[in-house]
């Protein structure tokens, strides 16, 4: 057997494992940035603000607050909870109008 056809060989199978791996990759983020892209659209054309990252950013940072309120009231810390479900309610309210 030729030492040569052999490494050309095994060349060609590490080749085509490579290009396969990286076609896989390639497929899974192509499609995972369109679910992505696809669920932030719908998400924002139901609450009615704009695609920009800081309207999501505002988004998660009143929901933030929502949360924070939520485990206050949990705590029983009534004014805590009422303090923060009132900043979360007015910056969701503000963003959403």
């Amino acid at each position: 057997m030729d030492s040569n056809n052999f490494f050309h060989w095994i060349g060609e199978k590490l080749g085509a494992a490579i290009r396969f791996i990286v076609n896989i990759l390639h497929w899974l983020f192509t499609h995972l940035y369109g679910a992505i892209d696809s669920f932030f659209h719908g998400l924002t054309s139901a609450l009615g603000i704009s695609t920009s990252l800081l309207s999501i950013a505002l988004l998660v940072i009143g929901l933030a607050l929502l949360y924070a309120a939520l485990r206050a009231l949990m705590r029983r810390a009534w004014v805590g909870g009422v303090v923060w479900a009132v900043l979360g309610l007015i910056l969701l309210s503000w963003l959403i109008h």
